[in-house]
């Protein structure tokens, strides 16, 4: 996977992709994080890519000219996505996540100030995705969650693949509680079924407790959960929690 990043501030995305499973994974060659800076297309001696809305009003609008020129720096691969991040954009959730890891190519445009002069939108084949109803000062760490959540799901980049399959959400509901030693700290104790061995028990627990946890902390995704076609064991679990789809 290739990620290509516009941004104004390339060190925060160029900082955090060292770091960790993303800094591995690109030593690794199995990912590749490249950023483009918009300042370094434009013909003024003060680099500048913003300037006054047309109409008036407050704040600045970045400029089309260095948008666009670094846009068109990228070489783009077959099978690309190019994403705005914006408040304006679909809500970004884990199928989105799926679907992009699926890419050979994700180009991400982080805008700043009063956002984008509006022909950046029509002149770029591009899909709109915001992390949530919550305005930030840039793109960046919007770009940053996404080139974590879809790297992830692309094989060995965790190492053992599973670990991504049983995420939050990656199941349709939250992850069940984890533990570690020691077994009792300060008279809070891991539940006796995690120390049984009982490796059957142990699955049933966790599937419960998650189902339990979605349906206290998220009960919009539990409805999304009781509305499909659930198998038995968890129809089961469900009559054993005394939730059911009237609940």
């Amino acid at each position: 996977m290739q990620y290509d990043v516009i941004t104004l501030f390339p060190e925060i995305i160029e900082f955090y992709c060292s770091m960790s499973v993303l800094g591995r994974a690109q030593k690794q060659k199995i990912l590749q994080v490249n950023t483009v800076n918009p300042r370094d297309f434009t013909k003024d001696k003060h680099r500048k890519v913003d300037d006054t809305p047309y109409g008036g009003g407050v704040g600045m609008v970045l400029m089309c000219e260095p948008f666009f020129s670094a846009y068109e720096s990228i070489k783009i691969k077959p099978d690309s996505a190019t994403i705005l991040l914006t408040p304006q954009g679909k809500t970004f959730n884990q199928n989105i996540a799926k679907d992009l890891s699926l890419k050979n190519q994700i180009i991400l445009i982080c805008g700043h100030y009063e956002g984008f002069d509006e022909r950046i939108r029509k002149g770029i084949n591009l899909i709109e995705i915001s992390i949530g109803d919550f305005v930030m000062t840039g793109g960046e760490l919007a770009a940053l969650g996404l080139i974590d959540s879809t790297a992830r799901l692309i094989p060995s980049v965790l190492g053992k693949d599973e670990s991504a399959q049983e995420d939050t959400f990656t199941m349709g509901l939250l992850e069940y509680p984890h533990y570690t030693k020691p077994a009792d700290y300060r008279n809070m104790k891991v539940p006796d079924v995690l120390l049984s061995g009982n490796h059957k028990e142990i699955e049933k627990w966790r599937r419960k407790e998650s189902i339990l946890r979605t349906y206290k902390n998220r009960p919009g995704l539990f409805k999304i959960f009781i509305e499909q076609d659930i198998s038995k064991e968890d129809k089961k679990l469900l009559k054993e929690l005394n939730l059911n789809k009237e609940t």
